[in-house]
């Protein structure tokens, strides 16, 4: 797929992944696709890619949101179709096997945190704003943000933050959750890329097994969550890899991984 609005690279096993829709990277049917696109072909390189960073063109603006003007032609059935590929798409970015940081600079509101929260971390600018001001258009967040604010933050303090539309600074974003770390906005690409390097030189199976079973953990119970991560814990043994890591240990020496 030819793609207009979205780069894509890969350095030392982490992928970068730009969006670069001028003029405020808004989050348009064409822009998700071509996001969709982009972590399709991520998950075929997983021998190539350990980690994903999912970042913008330019420091104002994060991604602007969905295109509004199109609201102005919106049925209910026009309405569900473009939610379906918002959330089949931010469902490829949450489900990707390997991690995916968001680097963010600048406006992060509405369908931009919502892509945000679709990644496993974020680091911000310490100017960005946060917020989904859905509710100033007399509509609610559609692409997720209903859904992944709670569990980020708590209910509490996503409904304060829906029901108000009210934007927060990256600071109180990280006090509260929502972002990982608040750094100065010529330090969010190389945050987000020594984040990247902690995480790439680890086991990729021990980090893609965490991330599913995390994820899988968070729509069950506790009970069924325990259930899923010994299923995980017991299923690394059928590699080499965690053998030789406890061995290096044991032996006080670095362990020798062979990614088997």
């Amino acid at each position: 797929m030819e793609r207009q609005f979205v780069k894509y690279m890969v350095e030392d096993g982490i992928a970068t992944v730009t969006i670069d829709h001028p003029p405020v990277n808004t989050l348009d049917p064409a822009t998700r696709l071509e996001l969709a696109s982009v972590f399709d072909l991520i998950e075929t390189k997983k021998s190539e890619v350990r980690v994903v960073i999912l970042t913008s063109v330019g420091d104002k603006v994060f991604v602007s949101g969905a295109d509004i003007k199109r609201f102005l032609d919106y049925t209910p059935d026009a309405a569900m179709v473009s939610l379906k590929l918002a959330m089949e798409t931010s469902l490829k970015i949450e489900q990707c096997e390997v991690p995916v940081i968001c680097a963010i600079r600048g406006y992060c509101l509405g369908a931009g945190l919502e892509l945000a929260m679709c990644c496993d971390l974020r680091i911000a600018a310490d100017d960005s704003k946060l917020g989904q001001p859905e509710v100033n258009l007399s509509v609610i967040p559609g692409g997720g943000g209903t859904q992944r604010l709670p569990r980020l933050v708590g209910a509490g303090i996503a409904k304060e933050l829906i029901y108000t539309g009210k934007q927060i600074t990256a600071q109180e974003a990280q006090n509260i959750g929502l972002i990982n770390k608040a750094v100065p906005k010529d330090m969010v690409l190389e945050e987000a890329k020594k984040m990247a390097k902690l995480i790439a030189a680890k086991r990729p199976l021990a980090v893609r097994a965490a991330k599913k079973a995390i994820n899988r953990g968070l729509n069950m119970t506790l009970l069924q969550g325990l259930e899923i991560e010994m299923d995980y814990f017991a299923g690394l043994f059928v590699h080499e890899d965690p053998k030789e890591g406890a061995k290096a240990f044991l032996e006080k020496r670095p362990p020798e991984f062979k990614g088997k």
